[in-house]
């Protein structure tokens, strides 16, 4: 079996501790902040405005929502994902993981049409690119959950995003790693791009 790509470095890191807690570390959905709230010039709010009215259209139309920055925090690590808005049948996004005040890991992301399908693909900085294909869209309850599925004999076989309420987002992670079944939940919320504040949408 290959070894498991860095993308998720941090998961075998975070597994013990992310395994029995977890989902017990996830914040209430009920106890969202508020937003810090600032003076903006008009034109912002009218480009702001304009920009939120944008339709999409074609399959990648229902992972736009994923633009704009997220935050979270396991075990003492913060981790965060900044993703662009939909743009040439691409989303693109980066991700960081910071322990202290060193980084731990960093990946390239991208959301892309190939082959009639949605691809997403992972590419780490000293790695080659992995490839998930969409492989379900389903609902539980308000949430939304897409799910990628990976082909190769690596870990994760999958990763899904979970789009809830009041700004939360979770990602999950899972698989086999050395012959046994593994799954890692990352609750991650959206926040200000400049401010990092937390953000309710």
């Amino acid at each position: 079996m290959k070894k498991p790509f860095s993308f998720f470095k941090t998961a075998s890191l975070l597994l013990p501790a992310l395994l029995l807690g977890a989902c017990a570390q996830t914040p209430l959905k009920s106890e969202p902040q508020t937003p810090a709230t600032a003076e903006v010039a008009p034109a912002t709010v009218e480009a702001q405005q304009t920009e939120s009215k944008q339709e999409h259209s074609g399959p990648l139309a229902p992972l736009a929502w994923l633009e704009g920055c997220w935050r979270g925090n396991v075990n003492q690590r913060e981790f965060r994902e900044h993703w662009l808005p939909l743009r040439g049948d691409m989303i693109l996004g980066i991700s960081h993981t910071v322990l202290g005040d060193k980084t731990q890991d960093y990946q390239f992301l991208r959301m892309e049409l190939r082959d009639d399908a949605v691809h997403y693909v992972i590419a780490a900085h000293d790695e080659k690119e992995h490839r998930f294909r969409l492989s379900g869209e389903t609902t539980d309850q308000e949430d939304t959950i897409y799910t990628f599925t990976n082909l190769e004999d690596v870990f994760p076989q999958t990763v899904s995003y979970r789009k809830a309420s009041g700004g939360w987002m979770y990602i999950t992670v899972e698989g086999k790693l050395n012959g046994a079944d593994r799954k890692v939940i990352y609750p991650i919320r959206r926040i200000g791009c400049e401010s990092g504040e937390f953000l309710i949408k």
